[in-house]
């Protein structure tokens, strides 16, 4: 209870008239098209994520980040372009994520961008794998003003946790997560809420209670427990656990694995939120991490220009006729 009052009377300190305009246009246009089937669009994002840049330090299993393979462009977004974005967009924008895919540590100019964010009245949150997370840094990310941020770690010795974090330090994750709690108290701060995110696997799914102690035992805000995402339905797949409320998978009596839930044809996220990409480009949700559908570039276009395209018109079609055609959509679990 303590965690929610906190992050949404952070939310709460964001809001203006304006954005409340934004959002009455946003959801009414949604639920108009939802109940009319009309493929009408009004107000912008109030939810952008953007991402800091393509490269981590980790070899995640799944993450196409890690596994060094995506098929579009990789590189870093800078800062002119990123306060490009926020100029663009800051008069409806209340939660902006710095995080897509990739280690936004390891963007040189994540603090500067957190920073400016703050000053335009925007909540800010980034997710990250906790290797970056020195005394200095953490430091830096309490002064930042930085209002929430997602720690990653998916198992609680080396051998488990290394078994999905590639690379990955148990121990200096941990000592991160110590670091910057330490940091907050002894800067007296507020912020950032502290979220440790504990991805349920097969192998780590015996941890699931040892796992929610470490609320209490790092003093962090809140643990979350996070189902897991796979790519193959053919795989003989290791990560998914056994205990059937711990993912959002399902097997076929023809060994295949399959989303539990039907795909309906509709999605909030299609008003309320978008991701771009670092170098500008549009797509519709976190689950294009290869920006298979990209939209538009708002570091040259406008957003309202970008809703207006025909290819976004054509995909927000699609998603209110026949959503399970669309690719990404097939994996998803969010935005119904």
């Amino acid at each position: 209870m303590k965690y929610f009052l906190a992050y949404y009377f952070r939310l709460l300190r964001v809001i203006d008239l304006q954005k409340i305009k934004n959002l009455i246009l946003i959801y009414g246009s949604y639920y108009f098209n939802l109940i009319f089937r009309r493929n009408i669009h009004r107000g912008e994002p109030w939810s952008l994520s953007i991402e800091t840049g393509t490269f981590c330090n980790l070899s995640c299993l799944e993450c196409p980040s890690g596994q060094k393979q995506f098929l579009r462009p990789t590189g870093v977004l800078s800062l002119e372009n990123f306060k490009t974005i926020i100029q663009k967009q800051k008069r409806n924008l209340i939660w902006l994520i710095l995080y897509f895919q990739g280690e936004p540590f390891l963007n040189k100019e994540f603090f500067k961008m957190v920073a400016h964010a703050r000053s335009q009245k925007i909540f800010t949150s980034t997710s990250t794998n906790g290797h970056f997370l020195t005394p200095k840094k953490a430091e830096e990310t309490v002064k930042s003003g930085l209002d929430r941020i997602i720690i990653s770690l998916d198992g609680l010795d080396q051998q488990t946790y290394e078994q999905y974090r590639v690379g990955g330090n148990f121990n200096q994750v941990m000592n991160g997560i110590k670091n910057l709690v330490d940091a907050r108290k002894r800067l007296k701060a507020s912020n950032p809420l502290i979220v440790v995110q504990f991805i349920v696997f097969k192998f780590n799914e015996s941890q699931i209670s040892k796992a929610k102690a470490l609320k209490s035992e790092l003093g962090v805000d809140k643990v979350e427990l996070k189902t897991a995402q796979i790519y193959s339905a053919t795989d003989d797949n290791k990560l998914i656990p056994n205990n059937s409320k711990y993912t959002r998978y399902s097997q076929t009596t023809e060994g295949l694995w399959k989303i539990k839930k039907p795909v309906p044809n509709h999605c909030n996220r299609m008003w309320r939120a978008a991701v771009v990409t670092w170098d500008g480009n549009v797509v519709p949700c976190c689950f294009d991490k290869d920006a298979k559908y990209v939209m538009g570039n708002l570091l040259t276009e406008s957003f309202s220009e970008i809703k207006n395209t025909t290819t976004y018109k054509n995909f927000r079609n699609q998603v209110f006729t026949d959503r399970a055609k669309i690719e990404i959509c097939k994996n998803c679990s969010e935005g119904l």
